[in-house]
Order: C-alpha cells, then sequence, then structure tokens
C-alpha cells in the first residue's frame, strides 16, 4: 500500500470544505497532520496511510457531499478540465437550474393569478390567511429548492449528524422553515442565492487558481535538442533528461533550466525574477525555464528535470503554501465556530421566547428565526479571509517574489526590524576589481597585462575577477614561461624574459621586497575591506591590484525606502571580517554591524532581535544563512541565486538577484492585511444591520440572502483586487 495517497476533490472551493473533509476523515487517518489540502488544484494529499485503500478515502469523501478520484496530475487535461464550459460544471448548472424554475415558477403563478402583485402577496398566505399557492407553482419552487440545496444538503446532513452547525446547516433549515411556513418564492429564492453565493466562491477561487496557471504556461513545452550531428530535434520538455544540450531562438522561452554554454543574448527574465530589464547571458550564465531569449542564439545545457525548474518549484509551492492558514484566517475560523452555534441559539429563542412569554403569534416569530438563520450565515466572512490570501499569493508569484503561505504573507506588514546577510544579499556576492594602483615607474596597463598573463591558468575568484577586468578593457596579456604556483601565496613566471611575481601580503613579505610606503598603500586598502593582489619583479613591486565585493546597485536608496515604510532597525550580520564589513555597511547606509559570525551566532543575534523588536526578518543567500531564517519571524532568502538550503528555510523568495522587490513586498502585505480587514468589517456590519431589522419586525428571508450574497459578491470582488497589485 503506497506510503501517500492524492486525490482530486471536486467541491472543494474553501476552507469551509476543508474543515468538513477534516473532520469526516479524522478518524480515518488518525493525526490531521497526515492530511494536507491545496485548494487551487482542489488536491487532497494523506501521508502515512498504512492500511487505508483509496476506496475507503473516496467513500468517506462522498459522505460530505463531495466527490474524490485518484490524482492523475496536473497535465493539460487537467488544466484543460479546469478551463471548461460552465455548461459542463454539474454545480453551475444546478444553480442555472435553480434560478430559472425560480423565474419560471414565479411567472406561473403570475399567470395562474391573474397579476405580479398576487404571486408575490400570496407569499404570506401561511401567515394571513390569503390565497395558497396553486400546486404546478409549489412544484417549481420545489424543485428550485432541490437544485440549489442539492450540493449542500449532504454537508447539512453531515453537520447534523456531528452536532457541529455550519453555513449549510443553517441555509438548510431556513429553506425547510420557509416551505413549512408556505413561503415557496421566498424559500427557493434562498436556496438560488445561496448556490449562487458559493458558485461566486468557486469562481473566485478559479480566478486565483488561473492566475497561477498563467505561470505554468509561461514555459514551452518542447525544446529543439541539439544532437551529434548538429541537427536540432524537437523534443517534450518533460522527457529531456538533465544534462541536455538545447538550443533557444531569438524572441523565444527557454523551455528548461539551464547553463549557457555557447552564444551571448539579453534575456527577459521578468516572468520568474519580476526583473524589469533584460539581462546578458554568456557562456556560464544560468537562465530559467519560461524566460525570453532576445535577439541572440544561445545553446543551453539543462541542469533541471522539467518538474524541477525554478518556475516548477514557484508553481508548487504557491498551490501548497495557501493551504498554510494566515493569523486572520485562523481568527475568523475560531470565531465562526463559536458564532455559528450562537446564531442557531438565539434563532431558537427567537422562535420560542416572543410566543411563549409575550403571547405573540408564532408564525411571525418563527418566519424572523429563519430570517436571523439566513442573515446569521458566516458564508461571507468565512470566505472574506481566504480568497484575500491566495489573491494575494498569486499576485506575489506573479511579481517574482515567492511567498510561502498566509502567515508569511501577512508578516512583512509586522516587521519592526530587518537582519540582512552581507555577501551575495547586499553585495554581488563575487570580487570585482576596485583600484589599479601601478609603482615604480610603471603603467596601470602594464600592470594589468602582467597580472593577466600569470593569472590566466588559475581559477581562484580573484584570479578570474583580474582576467574579467583585464578583458574588459581590451587588453591582451601575453604568454608566461616555467609558470610556477605556491600553494596559499602566490606564483611566479617569465614573461617577455624577465622573472615577475603575483601573490598576498604575506608573500611580499616573504620576498623581502616590502617598503614602508607599499606597507602603508596595502594597509589602508585591507583595512577598507579590499583583498589585495601584489605584482612584482626581481628588484620591486610593480604595483598592485585590489578587489572588493561592491555593493548592489540602489542598496542606500532601497533602504531608506524601507525605513520610510516604518521598519527602522536594519543591521548588518555576516562572517566576514570586521574591516570588510564595515565599508560595506557605511556604503549602504547600515548603522549596527556584526561581523565574523559563525552560523550559530547569526541565530544568536536573530535571538536577540526578536526579543527586542518582536518582529524581525532575516534576510540570506547562503547556507549558513538558513538557521538564522529559520529563527527570524521571516526568512526571505534571495531566490535566484540563493542556496537550495537557504530557499526551503525561507518563508519568502525573492526570484530577482537583488532586493528591489522588498518595499514592495512590505507594501502588498499592508494591502492584503487592509483588504482583509475591510472585509471582516463588511461582513460584520451587514449582519449586525438586518439582526436589528429583525428583531424590529422589518427582516424578510429574501431580502437577508439578497444581503449575504451581495457582501460574499463584494468581499470577494474586493479580495481580487490584490491580484492587480504591481510593483
Amino acid at each position: 500500500m503506497p506510503d501517500v495517497l492524492q486525490f482530486k476533490i471536486h467541491g472543494m472551493d474553501c476552507a469551509e470544505e476543508v474543515g468538513i473533509l477534516k473532520r469526516e476523515l479524522r478518524d480515518l487517518v488518525g493525526d490531521e497532520s497526515n492530511l494536507s489540502f491545496d485548494i487551487l488544484n482542489s488536491r487532497m494529499t494523506l501521508r502515512n496511510t498504512g492500511h487505508l485503500s483509496a476506496q475507503q478515502v473516496i467513500e468517506s469523501v462522498a459522505k460530505t457531499g463531495m466527490t474524490a478520484e485518484l490524482w492523475a496530475g496536473p497535465g493539460p487535461s487537467e488544466r484543460q478540465a479546469e478551463t471548461r464550459s460552465w455548461w459542463r460544471d454539474a454545480r453551475t448548472v444546478a444553480t442555472v437550474l435553480s434560478g430559472s424554475l425560480v423565474v419560471v415558477g414565479f411567472c406561473a403563478h403570475a399567470v395562474l393569478s391573474g397579476s405580479l402583485l398576487t404571486a408575490l402577496s400570496s407569499e404570506h398566505a401561511g401567515a394571513g390567511g390569503m390565497t395558497p399557492v396553486p400546486l404546478p407553482v409549489r412544484v417549481l419552487y420545489l424543485l428550485a429548492v432541490l437544485a440549489g440545496a442539492w450540493y449542500v444538503l449532504p454537508k447539512a446532513w453531515l453537520s447534523l449528524r456531528r452536532l457541529r452547525p455550519d453555513m449549510n446547516l443553517l441555509m438548510t433549515v431556513a429553506v425547510i422553515g420557509a416551505v413549512a411556513l408556505g413561503q415557496w418564492l421566498e424559500a427557493a429564492t434562498v436556496s438560488f442565492l445561496f448556490a449562487l453565493s458559493l458558485a461566486l466562491e468557486s469562481w473566485s477561487v478559479g480566478r486565483a487558481r488561473r492566475a497561477v496557471e498563467a505561470l505554468m504556461k509561461i514555459a514551452p513545452e518542447s525544446v529543439g535538442v541539439l544532437e551529434s550531428d548538429g541537427t536540432i530535434r524537437e523534443t517534450p520538455s518533460a522527457s529531456v533528461p538533465v544534462g541536455t544540450l538545447f538550443r533557444v531562438k531569438p524572441g523565444e522561452r527557454i523551455g528548461l533550466d539551464g547553463t549557457v554554454v555557447e552564444g551571448t543574448s539579453d534575456v527577459n527574465q521578468a516572468p520568474i525574477t519580476g526583473e524589469s530589464l533584460p539581462i546578458t547571458k554568456e557562456p556560464g550564465a544560468a537562465v530559467f525555464a519560461g524566460t525570453i531569449n532576445g535577439n541572440g542564439v544561445i545553446d543551453v545545457r539543462s541542469t533541471k528535470s522539467a518538474n524541477d525548474t525554478t518556475l516548477a518549484h514557484v508553481i508548487r509551492l504557491v498551490a501548497e503554501s495557501q493551504g498554510r492558514r494566515s493569523p486572520a484566517e485562523q481568527w475568523v475560523n475560531r470565531f465562526a465556530l463559536i458564532y455559528t452555534p450562537t446564531v442557531f441559539a438565539v434563532a431558537i429563542l427567537t422562535a420560542l421566547v416572543p410566543p411563549l412569554l409575550f403571547h405573540q403569534p408564532w408564525a411571525t416569530w418563527i418566519y424572523q428565526s429563519l430570517v436571523l438563520l439566513v442573515i446569521g450565515c458566516p458564508c461571507a466572512l468565512v470566505i472574506s479571509t481566504p480568497v484575500s490570501i491566495v489573491a494575494g499569493l498569486a499576485a506575489a508569484a506573479r511579481n517574482g517574489v515567492l511567498v510561502k503561505g498566509g502567515l508569511a504573507l501577512e508578516t512583512p506588514a509586522r516587521l519592526k526590524a530587518i537582519a540582512m546577510d552581507k555577501t551575495g544579499t547586499l553585495t554581488e556576492g563575487k570580487p570585482s576589481v576596485a583600484k589599479v594602483v601601478a609603482l615604480n615607474g610603471h603603467t596601470e596597463q602594464e600592470l594589468l597585462e602582467r597580472a593577466g598573463s600569470l593569472e590566466s591558468s588559475s581559477q581562484h575568484p580573484l584570479a578570474r575577477a583580474i582576467c574579467d577586468y583585464v578583458s574588459a578593457r581590451g587588453l591582451q596579456p601575453g604568454p608566461v614561461t616555467e609558470f610556477t604556483l605556491i600553494p596559499g601565496k602566490g606564483a611566479t613566471a617569465r614573461l617577455d624574459g624577465r622573472s615577475f611575481w603575483l601573490g598576498s601580503h604575506r608573500f611580499l613579505e616573504e620576498r623581502g621586497q616590502e617598503t614602508p610606503e607599499v606597507h602603508s598603500l596595502l594597509s589602508e586598502l585591507s583595512g577598507a575591506g579590499h583583498s589585495v593582489v601584489v605584482i612584482g619583479n626581481e628588484t620591486h613591486v610593480c604595483g598592485f591590484i585590489a578587489l572588493a565585493d561592491r555593493l548592489r546597485p540602489g542598496i542606500p536608496e532601497l533602504l531608506a525606502a524601507t525605513r520610510a515604510l516604518g521598519v527602522p532597525h536594519v543591521v548588518m550580520l555576516t562572517g566576514d571580517n570586521e574591516g570588510t564589513a564595515r565599508t560595506i555597511a557605511r556604503q549602504a547606509g547600515i548603522e549596527e554591524v556584526r561581523a565574523e559570525l559563525l552560523p550559530a551566532d547569526k541565530v544568536a543575534a536573530i535571538e536577540a532581535l526578536v526579543q527586542q523588536y518582536e518582529s524581525v526578518a532575516m534576510i540570506g543567500d547562503g547556507v549558513n544563512d538558513a538557521p538564522a531564517m529559520a529563527r527570524a519571524s521571516l526568512g526571505i532568502a534571495m531566490g535566484a541565486i540563493g542556496s537550495d538550503a537557504a530557499i526551503e528555510a525561507a518563508d519568502v523568495a525573492l526570484m530577482s538577484d537583488d532586493l528591489h522587490q522588498l518595499p514592495w513586498l512590505i507594501g502588498h502585505s499592508r494591502r492584503t492585511l487592509s483588504i482583509i480587514r475591510q472585509n471582516i468589517f463588511l461582513s460584520l456590519a451587514v449582519k449586525f444591520v438586518f439582526v436589528a431589522l429583525t428583531f424590529a419586525g422589518h427582516g424578510s428571508l429574501w431580502a437577508a440572502i439578497a444581503a449575504d450574497m451581495g457582501v460574499s459578491l463584494l468581499v470577494i470582488f474586493n479580495a481580487l483586487r490584490l491580484l492587480q497589485s504591481k510593483p
């Protein structure tokens, strides 16, 4: 028996259905942690299934009014099913049928009774003794009730059996009560409008689902694989093994993650990283599936399979993350657990107390109690938060920010401090030439040509940085002879018949060629955070090249924007030496620096910050940052360049190779929280108004359900505004 079972759940569109499934399957699966749900793809996963069979699960799900089938995978047919015509969706058909029968029934009633006014007024026959509803009209209204409640009744029955009242039971009791009182039109209208509100909720989740599926479609389904004879064969991306060489023509989308082997082109990475400008890709550069090639032809060697690309991870994590409930969602669900039984109790008291204690008409107050049940339905309240969270997650993914769940989406709005790693986060993460100093009559060009010649065969990062700089200047280093590498110190060689050497400050000292002037210059550069490579000959020092890890462009402005958003405290945590760290911090505008930290030291620093500021983010890109990111209130990884460990430990991955998305993330989080609060307030305010009207004797079933549906519609559209959020 497999250890993991996955099912496609038809009818699972919101957290309410997830709660129903958890309650029904709890006894079957044992620990609730064995269950996970992907609402966007209507997928349920069971882990540690042991003795369970798929048929047992399918039968248990059927008791909830939903249906389950074994998950077949999100292939093209799966995506096509999600975009099928409305008339192929049973729930939508039932809703349309219910609404049509309400209209036909009302028109038939108007024709049979002789006027529209009579059709409306006879609704009060049960209470006032007016003309009863004709039998054919009752049949039409009853069919409308059944069509509207077809997917609600099984859930209501399950709720009753488990003595856990929910909105499905509230609606069912209200409709049955209206039928018992002879309020046929109102019963049919309530049933239809409730079905319509559920259909709208399903549509809103579908809208967010399609926003995520749009990401899936940006990667082509095939790539042009380069054969050994130079021909190109179009091959499905899913069947291309790692290490395959494929060609990307100008204007094409790149099909797989890989490394450029040949060619140069500007690539538009906006679909993955959110960068607005194309990035030049040369041999050795990484490219991502779904990005768009510019005007050049590039040959790429795949580094990941189709289901393991950066794009695939984005899609998978967004789908999984919306199942992790945010604090707002948790509050709404706790509130609903108390709220729904309370509504039932108040409705019962409303039906019993006035007739028993004050001799009021039974029919009137039973009717008002039904109105309370309808307006008390927490539908709009329950859907207000998850729809906002799903829309917020989808919008973030479309803008190059991968957020792993509702909690991670809400946390940036509350940040009070941000801790940042230096190398690869604040800086570019690779050395580059910062300064060239020629001495003793040598020119800068001579110094660079000699350094390029001596470093041409080395793979050390400093050597590669010098060679790149020499190449960018258009210089042509000459050949060397008698090259000797001295590990940990430097190298010697003959160039143009003369002996030259290159190495560290220590190598210079060992050779005994250091002068006070040279020592002073080297100490000054080292103290400013530079790594210095000295070049000399047999008689003197020719000069030296200072290299440093450069600050990313725009970092001071970005940090100023972050502080302006109300996150005043920024601290650098780095394992680098104190001098280098303070130099970079000074350039970035960061006042607090903690340098020469081991991974455990970074964790301790984060713990201290959390105690002081409560809500703290840690931003990093390396394996050594992962423990600190996991300990912080919010871990943010540099997603495009960061290590797998850092990305897995993080709550948020910035898919661009810089931090420009950070202020947007904070603002987006605040917009999401604002919309959630608006939705909750609107949902509760409308209910309180109608409760007051009901106790004043002015409530009606159709008005109550219309108001509830209207609020549901408002909160859905308000939440979906987040999909338009852009940097």
